[in-house]
Parts: structure tokens; sequence; C-alpha cells
């Protein structure tokens, strides 16, 4: 059972002059390769640009994960400076309750994490904290990375 692709190639079989030409049966898998090589290194480089967020130094603790019960957890940043992020979208701290009540639809059992610098104050942390626990939020989480030194 032969197989060609569509650069139909022909070869003429040895001591045939009138028979004609037979089509060649062999795949070539050069192209097939290379294109796969070049995927794999576009996947490779855009994949750590794919982590949401700003960036900030998160404390080192020893907690376990948290099960992903949520499929679509609402993720504030505190970064060193007192900005507040929601996703990467810039808010001022008098807005944040406001706009994760527009966001959430006052649904209250909305997973909500916040990331914050660890060389921020822990006042400004619990500020923002209370803020929305104050609001009725409950399922507030502070992610942390996991301590290696152990």
């Amino acid at each position: 059972m032969g197989m060609s692709t569509g650069n139909m190639s022909w070869k003429r079989t040895p001591g045939s002059r009138r028979r004609g030409f037979q089509p060649m049966s062999e795949i070539n898998v050069t192209p097939f390769v290379d294109v796969m090589l070049v995927l794999l290194i576009v996947f490779m480089v855009s994949a750590p640009l794919l982590t949401a967020g700003v960036a900030v130094d998160l404390p080192r603790s020893d907690a376990s994960a948290l099960k992903n019960e949520d499929e679509s957890p609402i993720e504030i940043t505190v970064q060193k400076d007192g900005k507040l992020y929601v996703g990467e979208q810039e808010i001022l701290r008098e807005r944040l309750v406001p706009f994760l009540r527009s966001v959430t639809g006052r649904d209250l059992d909305r997973r909500i994490y916040i990331r914050a610098d660890q060389g921020l104050e822990y006042g400004r942390v619990m500020e923002v904290l209370g803020g929305i626990n104050r609001e009725g939020f409950n399922k507030v989480a502070l992610i942390s990375t996991k301590d290696s030194s152990k």
C-alpha cells in the first residue's frame, strides 16, 4: 500500500523502458520535525510569560498548597510601594471593595488570593485583608512561596 505526498516524485524502475514511472512511496518527515521543533521553542519561550500578575517578592512559608476549589479566583497584589493590583490592573485602595462587589456580583463564596511583597508592613496587608473581610468575603487566602531551606 503506497502513500505519497502532494509533491509526487516519480522514479523509473530498473529494466523498464516502456512501462513508465511509478510513484515514490516514502514520506519526507524532515519538514514535520522542523515545524514541531519551532513550535516547541515558541512554547518554551512563551510559557513563563503566561503567569499572570504583578511581580512581587513573596514571603516563604511551610503552609501546604490550597486545593483548587474554584476555577477563577480573584488575585490581588500589594507591591512594596503600596500599589494595589487586581489581576494586572492597578486600582486605588478605596475602589478595591466596590470593584470586588461588582466583579463577584456579591458572591461572597468567591475565593480571593492576596499576594503581598514580603518587605511590606504587616499593617498595610491587614488594611487590605480587613476591607475585604468587612465586605463579607470569607474565602481569602494569603499567597507565599514554598520554603526550600528545610
